[in-house]
């Protein structure tokens, strides 16, 4: 019988404790939602397109409008060397002379066959005008006349080639023969290179290269000249890229002549001309999350619609969305903090 007594007690104890807890939770329920505010507060701002001036900074190697190497197109042994590396020569200019007595021998036995050749078949043209030599003979005075023409030509430009000249004006970069060496056809010999107009050549992204036209202006900087300023055009923009999506494109300058740049500095390239783009863009202060995890509040008939976006460039106080949003939704810009999606918000800005 005690031991019935105890269980009930037990029972009744237990069924107390119960009650008030139910009772505590249902006060909790009804404390928290007085608590709780119907909407929130937050300011907002309607997603629109930004004119952003999108300037662009690269880095490339100086190189000479022109760089030639220079081939002998003759075979002999070198007589005389008639310039030095650092030598400026004008285009024409003898820069190494071959042993040519078996090619001027050849040039003078050509040219006495071609004016032979030639009075000869001026004769027998004045012959069979006179009815006094056939057309037969004519012709084949015509074809000497030709043959040895050719001979001529030939034995002129071999003589010619014996005299290894500068294709362009420039500076002699490298030599490779001394007196007494012997050059074989093809054999390079110097290289001669135009610093007068320099170019540099830099790799541009597909989203950007579309903005630039061939002859626009360019900004260009060098770390020899500090606070020395160089302009150039763009010259061509290559129509294939590389395996990274980039476009060569070449700006060709004027060297100056009181800051005289070489062949082989880095150049800084700046446009900054027509890189002017519209994108949509939102406030900065509209993220929610990290740029790795882009996420903006939307304001839907008043609910709070958490979105993921796709961002791209970050300008100034605003971020270019490049997905996820549309021109004309309004976004949260402040009081997001508090704010979980399908939340009310009223918006007070």
């Amino acid at each position: 019988m005690k031991r019935l007594k105890v269980y009930s007690v037990v029972i009744l104890v237990f069924a107390l404790i119960v009650a008030v807890l139910l009772h505590n939770r249902s006060q909790i329920k009804a404390e928290t939602k007085n608590l709780n505010p119907t909407s929130y507060a937050v300011n907002t701002a309607v997603v629109g397109t930004q004119s952003i001036k999108d300037d662009l900074d690269l880095v490339g190697t100086i190189n000479g409008s022109n760089d030639v190497k220079v081939v002998s197109e003759s075979s002999g042994k070198v007589t005389k060397v008639l310039t030095s590396v650092g030598d400026y020569e004008t285009a024409g200019a003898v820069l190494i002379q071959l042993d040519d007595k078996l090619q001027a021998a050849a040039f003078q036995l050509a040219k006495v066959n071609l004016d032979k050749a030639t009075k000869d078949y001026d004769r027998f043209k004045q012959l069979y005008k006179e009815n006094s030599a056939t057309s037969s003979q004519l012709e084949a005075a015509e074809l000497a006349s030709q043959s040895a023409n050719n001979q001529f030509v030939d034995a002129k430009r071999q003589f010619d080639n014996t005299s290894i000249t500068s294709p362009i004006s420039g500076i002699v970069t490298s030599r490779t023969v001394n007196m007494g060496t012997y050059v074989a056809p093809g054999m390079v010999v110097a290289e001669v290179v135009d610093i007068a107009h320099l170019k540099v050549t830099v790799n541009v992204g597909e989203r950007r290269v579309i903005a630039l036209k061939p002859g626009e202006r360019v900004h260009i900087t060098t770390d020899v000249y500090p606070g020395m300023d160089f302009y150039g055009f763009i010259k061509w923009i290559s129509s294939k890229g590389d395996a990274d999506h980039t476009y060569p494109v070449e700006i060709d300058f004027l060297n100056s002549t009181s800051h005289p740049l070489r062949s082989g500095m880095f150049a800084d390239v700046h446009f900054t001309e027509h890189l002017t783009t519209e994108s949509m863009a939102i406030p900065r202060e509209a993220l929610v999350g990290s740029i790795e995890t882009p996420q903006v509040y939307v304001v839907e008939h008043g609910i709070a619609r958490l979105k993921k976006i796709v961002v791209g460039a970050t300008y100034n106080h605003y971020l270019e969305v490049l997905g996820g949003l549309q021109v004309g939704e309004t976004i949260v810009t402040s009081g997001q903090d508090n704010l979980e999606d399908g939340y009310k918000v009223n918006v007070i800005n």
